[in-house]
């Protein structure tokens, strides 16, 4: 069920993280194409594989999104809570 997962995508030089009504967006690497996969979350944390400009292979990164929410003022617990996973969403 797509209510359960959340989406991940780039646009522009941003990170595009959406789930529900919430569209969070926050500064993405100056060479990042695209999101290709992601391998693990974690309740917040996330492990994905990302296309770079410089490098033909997609590369693991790294996206932590407690601060960010924290910094919105959007209490990462109950926000994170009803996501079971997450998908990749390219134009």
């Amino acid at each position: 069920m797509d209510s359960d997962y959340a989406f991940l995508s780039n646009k522009d030089d941003f990170t595009v993280f959406r789930y529900g009504d919430y569209v969070i967006r926050f500064k993405a690497p100056y060479s990042l194409e695209r999101y290709t996969d992601v391998k693990e979350w974690d309740n917040g944390y996330l492990v994905v594989m990302a296309k770079y400009k410089h490098n033909k292979e997609s590369e693991e990164e790294y996206i932590d999104l407690i601060p960010i929410l924290e910094n919105l003022y959007i209490l990462p617990e109950d926000f994170l809570k009803p996501i079971k996973g997450v998908k990749i969403e390219n134009d």
